[in-house]
């Protein structure tokens, strides 16, 4: 057997060669960042294009896939290469180690898909921006700190979320400059903590794993 003939036997063969074909971009690799480019990689997604200018830390291991002690130090987009090759070795990833802002050059009519997965909200209203411009379909994360249910997480647009305070400030500026994307956000209240902000090994991870099924169901309809 192949190492995708079980996803096969639940989608079909059609399905892993659209998959095979599909070029996705995944903007932000913390904690669901990574979790996004673990489930397309072990679904046979052929390329990727990863954007993260940061390096791993210690305060990384509690919930990003790709925080292990041995890449501490690393950097993320070296990181994720790695993994994705190890995972499977026909995969193409292609690596940006900067920050994702105005000015980075990047033509995202390339992609069949694109995930935010950051955390800055200019980041994020650029990628839906750059999407909705070039007609791509695009789906971002709304916030996972703070966070204890994973239960709590869903899939909509972003005019229909609620609770979360950033996707407010998303979906403000989103109804301003006439933009649209899909989301998943949570809506627990956000848990009270001191000055540390606070994660579970858990939530940001569902939550790009929601991000990802979203993506890979879509991409073998085409």
């Amino acid at each position: 057997m192949s190492q995708f003939d079980r996803f096969i036997a639940i989608v079909g063969e059609e399905a892993i060669n659209r998959l095979n074909k599909a070029h996705v971009l995944v903007v932000g690799l913390g904690g669901v960042g990574g979790a996004v480019v673990e489930v397309l990689a072990r679904s046979g997604v052929g390329t990727l294009t990863v954007i993260d200018d940061d390096t791993f830390e210690e305060t990384n291991l509690n919930r990003q896939i790709l925080a292990l002690h041995s890449t501490l130090g690393m950097k993320k987009v070296d990181a994720c290469k790695l993994r994705c090759k190890d995972i499977n070795p026909n995969i193409k990833v292609n690596k940006i180690g900067t920050k994702f802002s105005s000015i980075t050059e990047l033509d995202f009519s390339q992609f069949s898909y694109i995930v935010d997965a950051v955390d800055d909200v200019n980041a994020k209203i650029e990628i839906i921006k750059r999407a909705n411009e070039c007609n791509i379909r695009v789906i971002s994360c709304m916030g996972t700190a703070k966070k204890f249910d994973p239960l709590a997480l869903r899939v909509a647009p972003i005019s229909a979320t609620s609770v979360c305070p950033l996707a407010s400030i998303v979906r403000k500026k989103c109804r301003e400059l006439g933009l649209n994307c899909e989301c998943v956000f949570s809506v627990e209240p956000p848990q009270k903590s001191n000055d540390v902000l606070g994660s579970t090994a858990y939530v940001p991870n569902v939550a790009g794993i929601m991000l990802a099924k979203r993506v890979i169901e879509e991409l073998i309809k085409d």
